[in-house]
């Protein structure tokens, strides 16, 4: 696609960013590589389905990173015992292409005469006001509520209100006093009581 008079483009690179997407990538691979070894090394040789159904939650759980590695799977025996031997490997040159790629981003918009700093800005802030939707509809369990009058939806809207800014509190102190632990944690200690 071509850019139009009224889009602008921005490159932005960022070396911390980099360092995260690497980190992040490398533990879903490492869990990823654990899964499959446990589920090549499984004491008795895992039926097809079940050898399916097990490839599948490993490649779920390490997401998009999955496409790193090519597994091989082959069916052996006939029927109903019939078994597979799996087989994988991590795909460098995929790798390499993707590292060139980390932390790395083309920013398009229709925001003419802004300082790429303060787009960038701008999309940072964006990503936070999703992050602050997914905690509304996750942690907090906050769904849309069809009313019929006015004054319950002024009510339900201040009450979700509230229950962000304490779950933005929350976070901001457990950052402070525990960096590991999370709202999510806490409240989930808090509902077993």
């Amino acid at each position: 696609m071509l850019p139009q008079e009224w889009e602008t483009y921005v490159f932005v690179q960022s070396t911390d960013r980099v360092a995260k997407e690497r980190s992040m990538r490398r533990r879903r691979l490492r869990k990823y590589f654990e899964e499959l070894k446990w589920i090549q090394k499984h004491k008795r040789p895992l039926k097809r389905d079940a050898l399916r159904e097990a490839l599948g939650g490993a490649k779920k759980m390490a997401g998009r990173d999955a496409r790193f590695v090519k597994v091989n799977v082959t069916l052996q025996g006939k029927g109903a015992n019939q078994g597979a031997r799996l087989d994988f490997t991590l795909l460098r040159d995929r790798m390499r292409r993707a590292w060139k790629r980390e932390g790395r981003y083309l920013l398009r918009t229709n925001l003419n005469g802004k300082d790429g700093a303060k787009i960038w800005s701008y999309y940072l802030r964006l990503t936070e006001i999703e992050e602050a939707f997914k905690d509304l509809k996750g942690d907090l369990a906050l769904r849309p509520i069809y009313h019929q009058r006015e004054d319950r939806i002024d009510s339900h809207i201040l009450i979700s209100f509230l229950a962000y800014s304490l779950h933005v509190t929350l976070k901001a102190r457990l950052r402070l006093r525990s960096a590991g632990l999370t709202p999510r944690v806490v409240l989930e200690k808090l509902a077993a009581v």
